[in-house]
């Protein structure tokens, strides 16, 4: 065995816009460019996009807050020019739309004295590429607005403990049909059966079946109808009382019976399943349990090749600090976890929602935390959570990423999204702005911090929404694990 460290919401409706790009300008060279140079490789240059809002004012895009750095690619669309001899006369030709992070590559192809022949078959094939896998969380919003398309011979899935399927959205956009998700928390069944239909909403589409049972009674019935051999397997037990801020509640965690017995039943899928790849996310505490343990012994005696580690999902590109014990196991085979990804500010990763959430006020400590932040630093858009307690509510700079998205792991507990009667919170958390403005976060953008594909479709009701954002493995984080997993075992 390898160890690692053991370390639809509804929405308001946004403004309808007129669409204007703003045309190539005349001059697009630099000064000292000689027209040979135009002819043999052509020229990169950014610009922005122009849009007439209904209004009447105009809007620039990319949106920024403040002064639009020169030296941020992702600040600016990105064209490039250059110029073809046709019948004996030169005449200009333009590629626009170029993305962002292909920029430094189309540098260096100048600065190295490509052809322009060989720097244009750059641009198209990095316009052309497949947006799977997603390495670059905040530069691919806009790819992910469409549902994959799974083809008949996709490899399968089982999952348990499955949420909303937050797991499942990262296996679709990785290329993977999930087939069946075990779903049911007899604790709060009502909570569960509207989570579930939420899942089936999602993803009856690919053939997954939701079994609303809890996993030791699948587990018990021999896992009737489930399809031997799934090529991959995936488990989330539950975490209550391994949580961080469960047992710091509590004093100390206090591993139940109901753990065991569903860490029992997860190594049973395993021996009975038989899966090629085997993969359980968990809070970092879990690792040091008896289910745990369990689970590790079953891979071993089957004969599973394991890593695990604790890993913070901001460093894969997910805008949010979250930390987790990841685990991946094969047999046959051996696979690594992902290497990671770009980082990501909460801000960079929803700033094109902001304009469509709802307008609000901070609450007297939010102030309180404002001011406390800008007696000491330049003003920068803060995310100002509203659930603090007798502290001051924590907040998070626009370029770092968010503080961990919390759902309610014990009854009659406040979150982002319930309160202490376990009733819906019409706001969980402000965006401050350096001009004033302040914005209630929305379910969309809290699914986005959360690393959630466009074309996921949430529950109306908060706390349903809330649950499966907070409950859910990041798909974006999702999507890098099984895409590293295919890259070897397919």
């Amino acid at each position: 065995m390898i160890k690692t460290a053991r370390s639809h919401t509804l929405l308001p409706k946004p403004k309808s816009v007129i669409v204007e790009l703003s045309p190539t300008p005349e001059k697009f060279l630099e000064d000292d460019l000689e027209s040979s140079q135009l002819h043999s490789q052509g020229c990169l240059y950014p610009y922005l996009e122009k849009k007439k809002l209904l209004d009447g004012s105009i809007a620039f895009y990319p949106r920024v807050i403040g002064e639009r750095d020169p030296n941020n690619p992702t600040l600016w669309r990105w064209g490039y020019n250059w110029e073809e001899r046709v019948d004996g006369i030169w005449k200009g030709r333009s590629i626009g739309s170029i993305p962002p992070g292909a920029v430094p590559m189309i540098r260096t192809l100048q600065q190295q004295g490509a052809t322009r022949e060989n720097i244009i078959t750059f641009i198209k094939k990095a316009k052309t590429k497949k947006t799977l896998p997603k390495l670059d969380v905040c530069k691919n919003f806009d790819n992910t607005k469409l549902k994959p398309v799974m083809p008949d011979d996709a490899p399968i899935a089982v999952v348990l403990f499955a949420g909303g399927g937050g797991i499942e959205a990262g296996m679709v956009q990785a290329g993977i049909r999930p087939v069946i998700a075990v779903e049911f928390d007899p604790t709060k069944p009502d909570l569960s059966r509207a989570i579930a239909l939420n899942h089936h909403r999602n993803f009856h589409e690919y053939g997954c079946k939701v079994i609303q049972l809890t996993v030791q009674e699948v587990a018990r019935l021999g896992f009737i109808g489930f399809k031997s051999r799934p090529d991959y397997l995936h488990a989330s037990p539950v975490c209550a009382n391994f949580s961080q801020a469960h047992t710091a509640k509590a004093g100390k965690g206090g591993e139940t019976t109901d753990d065991l017995t569903a860490a029992i039943a997860v190594a049973e899928a395993i021996r009975q399943l038989q899966p090629r790849v085997f993969t359980l996310e968990n809070v970092p505490r879990y690792q040091k349990s008896q289910s745990f343990s369990i689970i590790l012994d079953a891979l071993e005696q089957e004969g599973y090749s394991v890593n695990y580690s604790v890993v913070n999902m901001a460093d894969f590109g997910l805008p949010q600090a979250r930390r987790r014990l990841v685990l991946i196991a094969s047999r046959g085979f051996h696979v690594a976890l992902p290497s990671g990804a770009t980082p990501c500010g909460w801000y960079e990763a929803i700033v094109h929602l902001i304009p469509t959430m709802p307008d609000s006020q901070l609450l007297p400590k939010q102030q309180q935390a404002l001011e406390k932040f800008l007696a000491g630093n330049a003003p920068t858009p803060l995310l100002i959570e509203r659930v603090g307690g007798r502290k001051l509510p924590k907040y998070k700079p626009g370029p770092h990423p968010a503080n961990t998205i919390l759902r309610c792991l014990r009854r009659a507990a406040p979150t982002h999204f319930t309160d202490h009667k376990g009733c819906n919170r019409s706001k969980f958390a402000d965006i401050w702005l350096p001009d004033g403005t302040v914005k209630s976060l929305s379910i969309a953008g809290a699914a986005k911090l959360q690393g959630f594909p466009d074309w996921y479709e949430f529950s109306s009701e908060a706390a349903t929404a809330g649950s499966i954002i907070g409950y859910s493995v990041p798909p974006s984080f999702a999507t890098q694990l099984f895409m590293s997993a295919q890259s070897i075992a397919m």
